[in-house]
């Protein structure tokens, strides 16, 4: 595994290892904006559909690094009906004892933050993320429109994308940082921004 050294960040010497990632990404027109997040990674495997939980969680057990994308709830990332016999999560309850020994782990999903908080998980995750109009409006946004969102999910997957190499902390500090920077003039990123955590 070759290791590069990043540098020293509040008083800790951070090194990047470079790690098969393991990308869960139900295949979803809506959520399409996420795949900019590990389009560039070396060494992963996507998997968007197609294979059983069993299969799944023989590549859970294989890799170093865990990258989970989609649609969610507190119980799970949604299957969208891309997994055969999956049932509604392709990412459940069952799945939480083999995510725990991994210690990169990334959530992005709505409400991925109380599942990984329910299962004793560590990682970067979401609480309730709004990346489309239904969600800005369910949630009482005014004077709200596509492109404002279309400028939050851009923003915060080209943050992500930049950083994907960096160790979860610096990830999320950066991700912290950049994306604060627009949340100053859109209300959706502001919103995001308040339910980011890292888990550790």
């Amino acid at each position: 595994m070759a290791i590069l050294v990043l540098g020293i960040f509040k008083n800790r010497l951070y090194i990047s290892q470079v790690m098969k990632t393991l990308v869960v990404h139900p295949a979803d027109p809506t959520t399409t904006f996420l795949s900019r997040i590990y389009a560039h990674l070396n060494d992963k495997t996507v998997v968007t559909g197609g294979i059983s939980k069993s299969g799944l969680r023989n590549l859970i057990e294989s890799h170093d690094k865990l990258l989970f994308l989609g649609h969610g709830s507190p119980y799970g990332l949604l299957s969208k009906g891309q997994f055969p016999e999956a049932g509604l999560y392709i990412v459940d309850d069952l799945m939480a004892s083999l995510i725990k020994n991994k210690s990169n782990s990334i959530f992005i999903w709505c409400y991925a933050d109380q599942f990984v908080r329910r299962h004793g998980l560590s990682g970067l995750c979401t609480g309730m993320f709004i990346s489309e109009l239904g969600e800005a409006n369910y949630w009482g946004f005014e004077n709200i429109n596509q492109v404002l969102i279309d400028q939050s999910n851009c923003r915060f997957a080209s943050v992500m994308s930049k950083y994907m190499h960096m160790p979860l902390e610096l990830l999320f500090y950066k991700l912290l940082y950049q994306y604060e920077l627009l949340s100053r003039s859109n209300q959706i990123a502001r919103f995001n921004l308040e339910r980011l955590s890292l888990l550790i």
